[in-house]
């Protein structure tokens, strides 16, 4: 009859690679939940030249031409700008309200008669009725940083499609931003750079992955227990 303990050393490492690649794909280098899938920049090929154009020895026109009014600027597709990241929200609200109320009434009887026989304080009556409450939210976001982006489309209105991402391997996890969105030409400086608060219909998208990052997470017992809490 085998012995129990060789048995239990072989299922032990049997197991041990599935288990190394379940942890692996739980704090890997996955993109964190809610990331787009990886979009590769736009490949631009050149056209072969025409028989009809005009090249000469300095000039080609087929090499990426760039009027002298725009200069070196980013206006083509494929062409790379740098996105400033200057966002930052701040919001706050608060709200109260009092109430306050009183009455009395109070009747004094008669000192002779059939009513001599009431006191003052039975025939008085006072009430008061009061209310407070009061309510206050605030919510601040701040984002700093830069990141480059390609040209994905050029429209005839002067608008350009942006996108872009970038991944940071660190020693303890991975940070992950993307970023896409609507720029116009006539806002791109000298140096191609935008600053991201004049990008339309903006997606801005940043989190990470690894061990720092699963630290500051609840677990999913104590998630569970958070859910049914009627506290």
């Amino acid at each position: 009859m085998p012995n129990l303990s060789i048995l239990k050393t072989a299922l032990l490492l049997t197991t041990s690679p599935f288990l190394l690649i379940s942890c692996m794909g739980v704090s890997g280098n996955a993109p964190q939940k809610g990331f787009a899938p990886v979009v590769a920049a736009p490949i631009v090929q050149n056209e072969p030249a025409s028989t009809n154009s005009t090249n000469g020895a300095i000039f080609q026109s087929t090499s990426g031409y760039a009027a002298l009014t725009s200069g070196t600027r980013a206006s083509m597709k494929g062409d790379i700008i740098t996105i400033l990241l200057v966002e930052r929200t701040q919001a706050a609200k608060s709200n109260s309200a009092s109430k306050d109320r009183n009455g009395g009434f109070s009747l004094t009887p008669p000192a002779t008669g059939l009513f001599s026989l009431f006191s003052s304080s039975d025939a008085s009556a006072n009430g008061s009725q009061n209310f407070s409450g009061s309510g206050s939210a605030q919510q601040s976001n701040s984002l700093q940083g830069q990141i480059s982006v390609t040209v994905a489309e050029s429209y005839a209105n002067g608008t350009m499609l942006v996108r872009g991402q970038k991944l940071t391997s660190l020693n303890r996890g991975d940070e992950h931003m993307q970023f896409s969105g609507l720029i116009r030409a006539i806002d791109i400086s000298s140096d191609n750079t935008i600053p991201s608060t004049k990008v339309a219909d903006a997606q801005i998208n940043y989190g990470g992955t690894g061990e720092i990052a699963s630290a500051s997470k609840q677990g999913w017992l104590q998630k569970f227990f958070s859910f049914i809490s009627p506290f």
